[in-house]
């Protein structure tokens, strides 16, 4: 039976409001501790509707990952007014503050529970690579650039693993985080370009930023 115009929104509600539940538990306990009947009590649906949602526990965690990187990505997607140093510092910000709000979202992310279940890597994976082209659009590059590349995502697993270090601890200032991971990025793109002078590569945008952290 197709559903109706007035029992879709209240669908999408539902499955919106499952979601939600599944970032608080599967960010704040490892997967194998949630099970099919925790998320059910805690969201009081019988298992069958759960079920009829998702399809059963492993599906409903993909959609969980799936979701909070979308959230990630809206909350950091760049402004294309401002210039490319100020996009650096507003979505390194954007991200910082998304992971200080929605702590559970992004330990769901970064810690996918299921191994190497291809899906949910291929979920982090593609989170990892937004922002990996995010920055080497904004240096200008074109064609591919190995090093810069590599500079970029090496510095982008830098920044999962202080973030996660960060909501764990809760002892470091969040400001504090900020000059240093903006810090190490200016690090990386100054050997980078060192690396591979012909990729043409002008710092004008990352050196004043580093001149502000007295580097």
């Amino acid at each position: 039976m197709p559903t109706s115009a007035h029992t879709r929104p209240q669908t999408d509600s539902r499955r919106g409001q499952l979601l939600e539940l599944g970032l608080q538990l599967f960010g704040s306990r490892p997967y194998d501790d949630v099970s099919i009947d925790d998320i059910a009590r805690e969201a009081g649906i019988s298992k069958g509707l759960l079920y009829h949602y998702f399809g059963g526990k492993r599906d409903f965690y993909v959609a969980v990952v799936a979701e909070a990187s979308a959230r990630l990505r809206a909350a950091t997607e760049p402004d294309p007014a401002l210039d490319p140093r100020s996009r650096i510092v507003a979505g390194l910000g954007a991200y910082l503050d998304f992971v200080d709000a929605r702590a559970a979202a992004f330990t769901a992310l970064m810690r996918g529970g299921l191994g190497t279940d291809p899906e949910i890597a291929g979920v982090i994976d593609s989170t990892r690579q937004v922002f990996v082209d995010r920055f080497v659009e904004g240096l200008g590059l074109t064609a591919p650039r190995p090093v810069f590349r590599t500079a970029v995502r090496a510095w982008i697993g830098a920044v999962e693993a202080a973030s996660l270090d960060w909501i764990t601890h809760r002892d470091l200032p969040r400001d504090t985080l900020l000059m240093l991971l903006l810090s190490s990025l200016g690090a990386h793109l100054v050997v980078a370009s060192r690396l591979d002078p012909a990729a043409g590569v002008v710092l004008t945008d990352v050196e004043p930023l580093l001149g502000q952290l007295g580097l």
